[in-house]
């Protein structure tokens, strides 16, 4: 397999849930940030916002409300992609958002791994209960649902990536 920077890093992407203490650079942060809002969108609508979060005391508040994200008060950034519904396509069509923050998403982890971070992806969305719990520690307004909470930063450790081919989950028609 021919293998390109771009290919590298997505075969060597992990999700690292050990972080040291130091903070994530503005202009790392302004790359991932990017990188997320370059993500492919249903019609280009971009229905997304980032709530991009460094301070202590809610990284603290965050893991401590969600088990799924324990890594949040270890991790010197998170950010929150949230689906703007004032943004999405109308009709049958809205649920796009869904897969148009999961590309964004993508494009953050991939971004971080590139530039050196670790980082892993912790669900909030589709539990409304986690839907539900954020929204008054982040003052969400109902035309915003949280997607997920991304923890980034340096990483302590992590572990090797997982060679995941499987040919027996392919199907070709040709």
């Amino acid at each position: 397999m021919k293998e390109s920077a771009t290919i590298h890093d997505i075969m060597t992407r992990v999700s690292v849930r050990q972080f040291t203490d130091a903070p994530v650079s503005d202009s790392d942060i302004e790359t991932i940030l990017r990188a997320g809002m370059a993500a492919p969108s249903a019609m280009n609508k971009q229905p997304w916002q980032f709530y991009v979060i460094t301070n202590d005391a809610l990284r603290r508040k965050l893991s401590e409300n969600f088990s799924n994200a324990v890594y949040a008060s270890s991790s010197p950034l998170l950010i929150v992609p949230c689906a703007d519904l004032t943004k999405t396509i109308e009709g049958e069509g809205e649920a796009y958002w869904q897969q148009d923050l999961s590309a964004a998403t993508e494009n953050i982890l991939l971004a971080a791994h590139a530039l050196g971070l670790g980082a892993v992806w912790c669900g909030i969305y589709p539990i409304s209960e986690r839907v539900a719990r954020i929204r008054p520690i982040l003052d969400l307004p109902d035309t915003l649902i949280p997607f997920g909470i991304i923890c980034i930063g340096h990483t302590e450790s992590a572990p090797a990536p997982k060679d995941k081919w499987n040919p027996e989950a392919l199907h070709f028609i040709r």
